[in-house]
């Protein structure tokens, strides 16, 4: 072996033939790759062309011999596995990181290969997006278009405010602008387990209001599990209507409009459909199954469209895990027999050890120009064990076979890297933070609804201000009302906020500090804690029923607030403090503890409840016994930190 890699090192290329041809059993992909890194046309080619290696291998970072080729720079070698080998350009390893974007590393770029895929794909690498789009706990997407905007709903389960509404104008960039309810009154989630709430919305538009359907999922209790929910507004930021409740049970709800002027809300179990009221707020007819579902395993997710004389009906199915997938099936008729597409499934990841998986969900939207695409739920895990950016959002373009059925990405799954729609089109920017109608950043949730005086955000001169009240309930119990979280949307980011408190300000058992959260049942504080008359700095991990606890020694010194700051690298998190001294200097930053595995923080990570979301950070304040504790938040600060290349 290795006299075959030092000889393929030294392109002699007549030697390794000569080898390979005494001892065929020798290739591998390992030498493969080697001569494609290396840049050996020869070898590559003949290798293909007449040894057993097959072109179907990867690395152990899901690399293939393209990505190799690209690290070589050589055009010709590039070319013949593009051409003649089919080898994709745009296929993502572990950290979806495609053949493209190495040719454009500094360390390997080759213009002559940059500009043959810039001519190949008829845009430049800057015209290109990426999968997913929308990252981190943004599950079950739904989208509508009115004119030249976007619009996308994605579950909120127990966290509030509820249901975010995005908006976009290229389908790429997407900024939440508002909920479906902000007022605490109307939310109904104060007493639901975490993984319950509100499920799998969908967003439409009917002469001149926005319409907003999900599933409302109560805790398993008898006998009522779960409710439909409808609110309606006139402007797609809200605020929207009180929810009206349509007892039909089934989960994954839409509303079609029919030419006809009727209205029809679609349920799973496969896709089942009922007549609603001019409002959509009343169900005025039994609900009767339209079709059960092409694979015909977990049906659910039913969106209806007609086109060209055709009602389409789009179901998930598979279940949202590695088996997820999107089917379609068609009816000249609304009640008719729906027959099921044969190019199904239209969205599936057929390639197990892919980053991307568990790709299913989907709802489809046209441009005004006449062009299709799917948004669709996806799941990325590290490991291929964790998710803990939990379910999240992709998009991808949907073209129309000639035989008039709908094909996501040309039935090749979902792609890393794509052209975006709208490369022409500069990124919408919004200079200032935007504050939900609840009063908070709208891009921070609480679990479950919050009071006036509970939780407050303010901006002044001195910056950005979150003031929380403690709560007297732990953050483990569905009580609890004291912290504030925003998304995990990478592998690898910066979290931090300084806590402007004394230590006279605590008393016996309070505690204060940041959190990494996922529910109730698993997340991790880290923080400064009172014990008696002594003041620490603490970490407690609380997975289950059980916790596990790190102090620091007895504060001595006085301070008037503390820095939290944590670094984020995949299931490793570094802590770290800093005092803010009462002579306004900053101490030195002190490293507390590492917390090497924080696994618990996604859907595998515990056999409890319903587990649908994904890993969030924010703050927390908890006052125990008491009732006067009330911690200034600053400086918090969020940011991702790129590990593709």
């Amino acid at each position: 072996m290795s006299n075959l890699i030092d000889e393929i090192r030294q392109n002699h290329f007549e030697k390794v033939r000569e080898i390979l041809i005494n001892e065929p059993t020798l290739i591998n992909k390992e030498c493969f790759f080697e001569a494609a890194r290396i840049g050996d046309f020869g070898i590559v080619k003949w290798r293909v062309e007449y040894s057993r290696i097959s072109l179907n291998e990867y690395d152990d970072n899901h690399r293939n011999v393209l990505h190799y080729a690209a690290e070589s720079g050589n055009y010709k070698l590039f070319k013949y596995l593009v051409e003649k080998c089919g080898m994709d350009p745009l296929k993502g390893d572990k950290n979806l990181c495609t053949p493209w974007d190495i040719v454009r590393n500094k360390d390997y770029y080759s213009k002559e290969i940059d500009d043959y895929l810039a001519d190949k794909y008829e845009h430049p690498y800057e015209d290109f997006y990426r999968n997913p789009i929308r990252c981190g706990f943004f599950p079950d997407p739904s989208i509508c278009r009115v004119g030249d905007d976007y619009y996308m709903v994605n579950s909120s389960f127990i966290f509030f405010p509820c249901i975010p509404v995005s908006h976009s104008k290229d389908l790429i960039n997407w900024e939440i602008i508002g909920y479906a309810i902000t007022n605490p009154e109307w939310a109904g989630i104060d007493k639901l387990e975490g993984g319950r709430g509100f499920w799998a919305p969908d967003i439409s538009f009917y002469k001149g209001r926005f319409y907003i359907t999900a599933t409302y999922r109560l805790n398993d209790v008898p006998p009522v599990y779960r409710r439909q929910i409808v609110v309606s507004s006139d402007k797609p930021e809200g605020p929207y209507s009180e929810p009206a409740f349509i007892d039909e049970d089934g989960i994954d709800p839409s509303i079609f409009n029919d030419d006809d002027g009727k209205r029809y809300m679609l349920l799973n179990r496969g896709a089942r459909i009922f007549e609603l009221d001019e409002t959509a707020t009343r169900q005025i007819s039994d609900a009767r199954l339209l079709f059960y579902g092409d694979h015909k395993r977990a049906p659910e997710g039913p969106h209806l469209y007609k086109k060209d004389g055709y009602y389409y009906l789009l179901e998930a199915e598979g279940g949202t895990g590695p088996g997820h997938r999107v089917t379609v099936s068609r009816s000249k008729e609304l009640f008719g027999n729906y027959e099921p597409c044969p190019y199904n499934p239209i969205m599936r990841q057929e390639d197990e050890d892919a980053l991307i998986q568990r790709c299913g969900h989907g709802d489809l939207v046209d441009t005004p120009d006449g062009r299709w695409y799917m948004v669709y739920l996806c799941g990325r895990k590290m490991n291929d064990e964790y998710s803990i950016l939990g379910r999240e959002t992709a998009i991808d373009p949907v073209t129309w076979t000639a035989d008039g059925w709908p094909v996501v990405n040309n039935l090749k799954g979902p792609s890393c890297m794509q052209i975006n729609p709208f490369p022409e089109m500069k990124k919408t920017e919004y200079n200032k933070t935007m504050v939900s109608n609840c009063g908070l950043p709208m891009d921070y949730m609480t679990p479950r609804t919050f009071k006036n005086g509970d939780i407050s955000y303010k901006e002044d001169k001195n910056g950005k201000h979150f003031v929380i009240k403690g709560s007297k309930y732990d953050l483990s119990d569905v009580n609890s009302r004291n912290i504030v979280l925003r998304r995990q949307t990478s592998f690898s980011f910066n979290y931090s906020a300084d806590l402007n408190i004394s230590e006279h300000e605590l008393k016996d058992s309070q505690r204060a500090g940041i959190t990494g959260y996922y529910d109730e049942n698993t997340f991790f504080e880290f923080g400064i804690i009172k014990k008696g008359p002594d003041t620490f700095v603490y970490t407690r991990e609380h997975i289950g029923d059980d916790d596990k606890w790190q102090f620091s020694k007895k504060i001595e010194d006085k301070f008037c607030g503390i820095s939290f700051k944590m670094e984020t690298s995949y299931l490793t998190r570094k802590l770290y403090y800093n005092f803010l001294e009462t002579s306004g200097k900053k101490s030195e930053i002190i490293p507390f503890n590492v917390l090497d595995n924080v696994y618990y923080l996604c859907d595998e990570g515990l056999k409890k409840g319903k587990r649908f979301t994904g890993a969030l950070v924010g703050m927390y304040a908890f006052s125990g016994a008491f009732d006067d504790l009330l911690v200034d938040f600053s400086n918090s600060f969020y940011e991702d930190i790129n590990v593709q290349t």
